[in-house]
């Protein structure tokens, strides 16, 4: 089932039932007593499985042979790693995930993790955040491992465990974080906090110890608190120097919106939303918006051709790789924003639409498939009644609300018009049941008995209609309540024709959009597919440019705020409100 989710066809398949451990795979005819060998090996066994060895396996089985030792019975994980290990070619690559544990623990553990440091076949260890996996939240690790590495090469370590968004109770990993991780294991650069190359002497000094924390210090984003700030006010200078975005794009404007309160001590002389302001409106600013601006266009404007021109399913993986990988470089080239934020942009444009829309694409071609009508499957019922039922048609690729609002926008503003007519309507309706709820008041004595009640008799929230027609034929036509009665039910009315109103409207243009499908000209559908997939592309890039500038505002207003009141303000608040509380209880008047 793994290999089919991953598009492996089944004539590529070799399926082996049965223990991996108890039971090895047969030795390969050409290579016996060497087993099996693979170019790749990708596992992710159960995590510290108990009882792993009930073949009584010796530490002579070949696999084992390597450790010197066999891994203790009550977790099985280098029970795997050395089964995975062993059939992975010379020139070969392995993956594994495993609990942190096999990076620190002792005993026979520590000795196997030491013979495969010795022999430096571990090549990257990739720590990743907890909760990640619906079986178990523990956080894992994914060790690479190589059998052709020199022996000085250094281990390179990732911690990935900080990168992901929450989803409803699990941790995920955005598109951005994978390609940090990627990029980081095939630069193998050090980034403070995030990676790290340890040299053999290290791991040495650690003594074979590869907890993640021992070579890669977490980033602490608090700002420590300045004392001398607190007593006597002022932001410190060395908090200033590290805007550094700030200082590097408009150091003018920052310079001059602080004034000096002592030497390296400054406060802010405008308010933060008028620096903020001046500093996003700068022309250089703006400049580095619309070049990037610019720059996406003719981007996109290169791909569009090659999507639409999509003719085989073999084509479109590759584009997407080509195409995230140039926007990286694209961003790469201005300074300060983060380019793996434009890459999920990016990367979200394929997952939401773009993968599904190729294919279809690729299966005739891009203006056929747009004029392509679908029948439109909706759910209905639900429990034992729930079915699926056919609801018109629709696009193969275009959303039919795109195409309302983007060529029937008149008829979709009067739809709108009407269902805020409908909103005031209700909303005097509501008045109206609110004033027949208070006794004393005209609208107790018209409309109280008109008013739908639960099975206690107690009023609810609407009027019941058959006893509103009841009582204005039975009260007098001269009468206040028969006026009241009456403003009801024209409201009641109204809204009644505003809504079979929309209803036809919306069924007119439902039906209208339904036939413009087959119309579309390739113009139209140039458009609209346009605004699909990159409508907001242009926008959501260039605001990456200001989005650092932003975060350093948030900083320096934390900062003024922070140091605004000192010890001394404090002090004659406190002499101020004591002296306040003297003059009033003077004033006080005992009485009997």
């Amino acid at each position: 089932m793994n290999l089919l989710l991953h598009e492996v066809k089944p004539n590529k398949m070799t399926i082996r039932n049965g223990d991996t451990l108890a039971h090895d795979w047969p030795e390969d005819p050409e290579r016996p007593s060497e087993g099996v060998q693979f170019d790749a090996v990708v596992m992710n066994p159960p995590y510290s499985v108990k009882n792993w060895n009930r073949a009584g396996l010796k530490v002579s089985d070949p696999r084992f042979e390597i450790a010197g030792v066999l891994p203790p019975d009550s977790k099985g994980d280098f029970a795997f790693l050395l089964h995975g290990l062993f059939h992975l070619g010379q020139s070969g690559t392995m993956a594994i995930v495993l609990p942190h544990g096999i990076l620190f623990r002792g005993a026979t553990e520590g000795e196997i993790r030491k013979r495969l440091l010795e022999k430096n076949y571990i090549d990257t260890v990739i720590g990743l955040p907890s909760n990640l996996f619906t079986n178990t939240g523990i956080p894992v690790v994914v060790l690479v491992l190589k059998k052709n590495r020199q022996l000085t090469d250094p281990v390179l370590i990732i911690d990935a465990s900080n990168t992901f968004i929450k989803v409803g109770k699990q941790n995920v990993l955005q598109e951005k974080d994978i390609a940090k991780i990627v990029d980081t294991y095939v630069s193998r650069q050090e980034q403070t906090g995030y990676s790290h190359l340890a040299t053999r002497q290290e791991i040495i000094a650690n003594e074979y110890n590869l907890n993640i924390p021992r070579y890669i210090d977490a980033i602490d984003d608090d700002i420590a608190h300045d004392v001398e700030g607190h007593l006597l006010g002022g932001i410190p200078q060395h908090n200033i120097e590290q805007l550094a975005v700030i200082r590097a794009t408009t150091p003018d404007l920052l310079q001059a919106a602080l004034a000096p309160v002592r030497p390296q001590y400054f406060t802010l002389k405008e308010e933060i939303s008028e620096l903020s302001t001046k500093i996003l409106n700068d022309e250089r600013i703006r400049q580095q918006s619309a070049q990037l601006a610019q720059q996406t266009q003719a981007y996109i404007d290169s791909y569009w051709s090659q999507i639409i021109a999509v003719n085989d399913a073999e084509q479109i993986h590759p584009l997407m790789e080509a195409m995230l990988n140039d926007i990286k470089s694209l961003l790469a080239s201005f300074n300060h924003l983060d380019i793996y934020d434009g890459y999920q942009i990016i990367a979200e444009i394929w997952q939401n639409a773009l993968l599904h829309d190729a294919e279809i694409i690729a299966a005739t071609d891009f203006y056929t498939a747009a004029r392509n009508r679908v029948p439109n499957m909706v759910n209905k019922g639900s429990g034992a009644k729930k079915r699926s039922e056919q609801d018109g048609f629709i696009s193969s690729l275009i959303p039919s609300e795109l195409i309302a609002s983007e060529l029937y926008a008149d008829e979709l503003t009067n739809i709108d018009n009407n269902k805020q007519q409908i909103q005031t309507l209700e909303s005097e309706l509501a008045d109206l049941v609110e004033a027949a709820k208070v006794e004393d008041n005209p609208e107790y004595d018209a409309l109280y008995e008109s008013l739908k009640k639960n099975d206690d008799d107690e009023p609810l929230d609407s009027f019941d209609n058959k006893k509103l027609k009841q009582e204005l034929k039975d009260t007098p036509k001269d009468s206040e309540a028969y006026v009241i009665l009456k403003k009801v039910d024209k409201l009641i009315s109204q809204k009644s024709t505003l809504s079979k109103k929309i209803k036809t409207e919306e069924l007119a243009l439902k039906e209208a959009v339904q036939e413009r499908i087959l119309n579309l000209t390739d113009q139209e559908i140039d458009r609209l597919m346009y605004k699909k997939w990159f409508g907001n592309t242009i926008a959501l890039l260039s605001e990456l440019i200001e989005k650092p500038i932003k975060a350093e505002l948030k900083t320096l207003q934390m900062l003024n705020e922070r140091y605004q009141d000192t010890l001394t303000s404090i002090d004659k608040e406190i002499e101020q409100l004591e002296a306040e509380l003297q003059a009033m209880m003077q004033d006080l008047v005992v009485t009997q």
